[in-house]
């Protein structure tokens, strides 16, 4: 069986290749410009080239203050793409796997996020990526959807890679206490991917549609932090002594981001039997994993 990820420059595509080989699965990971979703010709192409079993589309307009002043592109990627992409895979016979975000919600919610709530996105990003969510829906019956939330990696720009770099800068780190969340290690992500492509390969009865994963419990991100500079205060590069918890009100940002982004991720277990670890438990191995790499550690974050 082929796999053909998305998203060749993101973070988690790295991650996802790496958990695909490992399960013994052929997987290429292809990007910008081979396939861009917002060149219609390309994606056919690819999808022609490489014939596929499962596509898992890891790409995505993700820089959500910069969407509030260009919608336009956001919605050409996280929109239109994704919809010939659905099309074009389903005419194909091509099983469709797509990421998406807890930006689809509001952040009101009493209780952590399922499914079905009502997506209510407080800007463009979130916006793009529900409709998306909802073209794929419309187009291609053979579909899952993964929503996850807080997704960091060795690799790439993320909130773990970004705090340990400001911890060489500054002796106190200004971290936001007000929003919710459950950290996610990508590679968490791409192993429950792996677990949702066994089945589609060995079992003829899938249970489509959509699901959330993402790392079990919940904090904020000055509660994310202060867990990140306490699993490394070892490290003698470090020159911060502290985490100091603000307001959002305190951090404005062109978008507004989500109070309460916790989603349920009960679904998941009953369908595939995927249980998501504790995000303490991930982030302890990923810092472990990335202090091991001198190398991934000195590269830009």
């Amino acid at each position: 069986m082929k796999i053909l990820v998305i998203g060749k420059q993101g973070m988690l595509a790295q991650d996802l290749y790496g958990c695909f080989r490992t399960a013994g699965f052929d997987v290429v990971c292809k990007g910008r410009p081979e396939i861009d979703l917002c060149k219609p010709d390309t994606i056919r192409e690819v999808l022609l080239h490489d014939q596929p079993s499962v596509i898992i589309n890891a790409a995505g307009y993700t820089a959500v203050d910069h969407a509030e002043s260009d919608p336009e592109q956001a919605f050409a990627t996280n929109r239109d793409g994704v919809q010939c992409l659905g099309e074009n895979a389903h005419r194909l016979g091509i099983s469709f796997i797509h990421l998406s975000t807890d930006f689809v919600f509001d952040g009101k919610s009493p209780r952590p996020y399922r499914e079905d709530d009502r997506a209510l996105p407080l800007g463009v990003y979130g916006q793009s990526k529900w409709e998306g969510e909802e073209v794929i829906r419309q187009c291609h019956p053979q579909h899952v959807i993964l929503r996850t939330a807080w997704l960091y990696s060795l690799y790439g720009r993320n909130f773990l890679r970004t705090i340990l770099t400001k911890a060489k800068e500054t002796q106190a780190l200004r971290i936001v206490n007000d929003q919710w969340g459950c950290p996610t290690w990508a590679k968490d992500v791409a192993s429950a991917l792996v677990v949702i492509v066994q089945k589609i390969r060995d079992d003829k009865e899938i249970p489509w549609g959509t699901y959330h994963f993402c790392g079990a419990g919940e904090t904020t991100w000055y509660g994310f932090a202060q867990a990140i500079i306490k699993e490394t205060q070892d490290i003698s590069a470090f020159r911060v002594e502290g985490v100091v918890p603000i307001r959002t009100d305190d951090y404005p940002t062109l978008a507004k981001r989500p109070a309460y982004s916790v989603l349920d991720c009960s679904k998941i277990q009953q369908s595939f039997g995927l249980q998501p670890p504790q995000w303490q438990d991930s982030m302890q191995q990923c810092l472990k994993e990335l202090l091991a790499c001198p190398d991934l550690l000195h590269t830009p974050s």
